[in-house]
């Protein structure tokens, strides 16, 4: 299959609704458009059981809406995962894989004819905003890695519209960011339950349950939104997608290709488009949404999309999802994950590299550094978090989710698993080669050296900037040594 035909086939094709596609039609018949994206946080809300703490609103958009249970993120960390949501891309086709990428004087456009999904709506006459919280009187965040127009967005909500003109908005909510969130009902430490490949350690629990409260807020945040809407007459005629930008900051989730990092809530609420009470287990890419937004708005799937509408009569389940990551700040790495059936497959490609290299932005976390102490002092032998330190990691890693969701018996090693491990491979290698995955080539250093530039001219700590410079020593190192 070439380029062309599998971009096709992964949720091209034009789509229209009875009430007319493009910018045709009145208005009125053309719902409105709200994505909610919630950064830092993997799949622990009610409605996918979670029994810690509670989320009556989005549990009520799921009751009322669709739930996907197997929706992945296409990177687990920010900027190259929202540079996929906003084009319906991966963000290793645009050239936009590395974290924090094309921030200083070296820029990146995007690859004709790739255009976003706010320019879309708005060529369609639609208002397009983006705001940062449930009020959304602030930009919201954007953190996309290549160049685009600096009025991308009408304003920070939909207040600016004209009158009977729909909208396309965007809510970008703080979330597991927000260690310090106040909630009714803070969580008691004592009361949850780790994950088994993080220790048992206070300090763990002790952020694992403000983790748990910054959901909660997440929450009543989604519930002032659907009250905003239903006070402005308009829940009748919007769709509202909820979905988080990769998972929960922590050694085994952001930043990697387990499930704790890739796996996240996903959301469809449509009255009168989609039944109450679905519940899908085809697997969904979080880019799915702008192709499912655009089908909603009765407006045409541009042929370039990767994304799929997830709805209609012309969508196509995805066979598997890949998720992707490459260098974040100034960490060189390069992982590729498939899940396919009941399996997850991660492919490392320096494995002679920790799982938990240099990188500033995590070893200044408390547990982080935490862990680090448990495992010098020898505290974690024979615990699967020591795993995480120790090299060479496998160059390959399979798990199946049916037995093993918490992904902590590597079957690559399995014979009895051969046939599966060779069909992963294969999945993987065509992806690689029928998308262009632009990971296989190493940026040049003069593109890394420019991104690092303002990657270490943010922090104001000289000391911080000292051990900034020394990690990408390190990297640089690495990547000479081909290791």
């Amino acid at each position: 299959m070439d380029r062309r035909g599998f971009l096709k086939s992964a949720g091209a094709g034009a789509l229209s609704l009875a009430m007319g596609s493009g910018a045709q039609g009145q208005n009125a018949a053309r719902p409105n458009i709200v994505w909610i994206v919630a950064e830092d946080m993997s799949c622990h809300f009610s409605h996918q059981g979670e029994t810690t703490i509670s989320t009556p609103n989005i549990d009520r958009l799921a009751a009322e809406g669709a739930v996907f249970e197997r929706a992945y993120i296409t990177c687990p960390v920010c900027s190259p995962s929202r540079s996929a949501m906003i084009t319906g891309m991966y963000q290793t086709t645009i050239g936009a894989h590395n974290h924090r990428s094309f921030r200083g004087k070296i820029k990146h456009d995007l690859p004709d004819p790739v255009r976003t999904v706010p320019e879309i709506f708005r060529d369609a006459d639609y208002y397009v905003c983006n705001g940062a919280g449930a009020s959304g009187k602030r930009q919201g965040k954007t953190d996309y890695n290549f160049e685009y127009s600096p009025d991308l967005y009408d304003g920070s909500d939909y207040s600016g519209r004209a009158q009977g003109q729909p909208f396309f908005a965007q809510f970008q909510l703080h979330g597991g960011k927000n260690r310090k969130a106040r909630v009714e009902h803070p969580v008691d430490p004592a009361d949850l339950e780790l994950p088994p490949y993080y220790p048992d350690d206070l300090v763990l629990r002790e952020d694992w349950a403000r983790y748990l409260d910054s959901v909660q807020l997440v929450d009543r945040e989604v519930g002032e939104i659907m009250d905003g809407l239903e006070k402005e007459g308009l829940k009748d005629n919007t769709v509202v997608i909820f979905i988080t930008d990769h998972g929960v900051s922590h050694a085994r989730g952001k930043q990697f290709c387990y499930e704790e990092g890739a796996r996240i809530p996903f959301v469809v609420w449509a009255p009168g488009r989609v039944p109450s009470g679905t519940v899908r287990n085809d697997f969904v890419a979080h880019m799915d949404m702008a192709a499912t937004s655009l089908h909603f708005a009765g407006l045409d799937i541009p042929d370039w999309m990767e994304s799929r509408t997830l709805f209609g009569d012309e969508a196509k389940p995805r066979d598997y999802v890949v998720t992707a990551r490459d260098r974040c700040d100034e960490t060189v790495e390069r992982i590729r994950s498939v899940r396919k059936g009941g399996f997850n497959y991660i492919r490392n490609f320096y494995p002679h590299r920790p799982h938990l290299q240099p990188n500033r932005y995590k070893d200044n976390k408390l547990i982080l550094k935490h862990m680090r102490e448990l495992y010098d002092a020898g505290a974690l032998e024979g615990h699967p978090a020591e795993r995480l330190y120790t090299t060479p990691r496998p160059k390959e890693e399979l798990y199946d989710l049916n037995v093993d969701p918490w992904e902590l018996n590597n079957l690559a090693i399995d014979a009895n698993y051969a046939n599966k491990l060779a069909d992963m491979r294969e999945t993987l290698d065509a992806w690689i080669a029928e998308t262009g995955d632009k990971g296989q080539n190493p940026e040049t250093d003069e593109v890394y050296d420019a991104d690092m530039a303002v990657y270490v001219g943010r922090s104001k700590d000289a000391a911080a900037n000292v051990v900034i410079r020394r990690n990408i020593a390190q990297m640089k190192a690495w990547a000479a040594e081909g290791i």
